[in-house]
């Protein structure tokens, strides 16, 4: 409303009643997102670097299905950008379907309608990639389904979020009212003024407001019957500070990661302890959503007979250490003979060699020696 409204009569009734001084404030804090897409991110920028594989007799089948789990899925997306959709989903919503095209495609479902069952396959109907809808069901047989955990995420969040959200948008409320800048405006209102005079004086304090408002160095004119005046002194006194902002949006963040089994010093980058803490993240969350995504690859592209046999999808996760600090472990497994060749080459990520050296167990002498039960001169 404009200023010279104030001339009507009740009017300050009116302006009390027009301006919403109540404003929601977690609405205006986005900490949820940022601690859901830290989170996510970290967990699927690790599984998206991994390589799925087919082994059989201890050798990766190089095929189509491995050129479509580790290059391109499909016609629009690379390996990397397919797996880090698929794992934001499966946490973020709770579960991912994957649908086989009629050109072996592999494709992301963005929406489907399931309906289970108790002891025949669950089907899926209105499963719609981006703007085209299949008019056929899937059986359950036919898709790759993931499922993370019993509860959506973002359930979880959305609650945990109630509290923290109104802590994080209170403290920053405070802020800004500890930081604002306040003034009044007192115009004479003893002259009587018409429409077009109200109008200029107006344009006059709206180009003032937004001079102050936008530049560091402001310079306001005098005028008669106007006087403006700030009250912002004593107001940068003593209370929260934006270090109690921090603590709050980064305990939020550690609830969220917690949430996912992930250690909240790495994804705060902490650098004490990092190995250990990087090997947590693996064994309790990585190697968890990779396991899952192994089971389903195996019930549906390997028959029962076959992985019976020794056929059966192997993933190769990133690992945070060089091969070349596995060395002195694996000479020590070598020359014990607890390990032949072949079984340190597979744990190191290689395939089996054809060498004939690799079938055969060694021991060295020190642990011959200690065997036969001393040492000989």
């Amino acid at each position: 409303m404009g200023l010279f409204d104030l001339f009507k009569k009740h009017s300050e009734l009116e302006q009390m009643y027009d301006i919403d001084f109540l404003e929601s404030t977690s609405e205006r804090v986005r900490q949820k997102q940022l601690a859901v897409q830290t989170c996510v991110n970290f967990i699927a920028r690790i599984i998206s670097q991994s390589e799925f594989r087919v082994r059989k007799d201890k050798k990766t089948i190089k095929d189509e299905l491995y050129y479509r789990l580790n290059v391109r899925p499909n016609k629009n997306m690379s390996a990397t950008h397919f797996w880090q959709t698929v794992v934001y989903k499966l946490i973020h919503d709770n579960e991912c379907l994957i649908v086989k095209t009629d050109s072996d495609d592999l494709v992301i479902a963005d929406d489907y309608y399931r309906i289970e069952y108790g002891l025949v396959e669950d089907i899926f109907q209105s499963v719609t990639i981006k703007d085209f809808t299949y008019q056929r069901t899937f059986r359950m047989s036919e898709v790759i389904f993931l499922e993370y955990d019993n509860e959506k995420l973002s359930k979880l969040i959305d609650t945990l979020y109630e509290d923290y959200g109104e802590l994080i948008g209170r403290l920053l409320e405070f802020q800004k009212h500890k930081n604002q800048i306040r003034s009044t405006v007192d115009v004479d209102a003893s002259q009587q003024k018409d429409e077009k005079t109200q109008a200029r004086l107006q344009n006059f304090i709206n180009n003032l407001y937004q001079s102050i408002k936008t530049k560091a160095f402001a310079i306001v004119p005098q005028q008669k019957g106007f006087k403006y005046e700030e009250h912002s002194k004593g107001l940068s006194g003593s209370g929260q500070s934006i270090e109690d902002i921090n603590k709050a949006t980064n305990g939020f963040l550690d609830q969220v990661a917690k949430a996912l089994g992930l250690p909240p010093s790495l994804i705060h980058g902490e650098m004490a302890d990092v190995e250990k803490q990087t090997r947590n993240a693996m064994i309790f969350c990585i190697d968890h959503l990779l396991k899952k995504i192994k089971d389903e690859l195996n019930g549906k592209f390997i028959d029962k007979k076959d992985f019976l046999a020794g056929k059966q999808f192997s993933i190769r996760r990133v690992t945070y250490k060089d091969i070349f600090d596995i060395a002195v472990a694996a000479d020590k497994w070598r020359s014990s003979s607890l390990a032949d060749g072949h079984e340190l080459r597979d744990k190191a990520g290689l395939d089996e060699s054809d060498d004939p050296i690799h079938d055969k167990f060694i021991i060295t002498k020190n642990y011959a020696e200690t065997l036969e039960g001393g040492e000989k001169n």
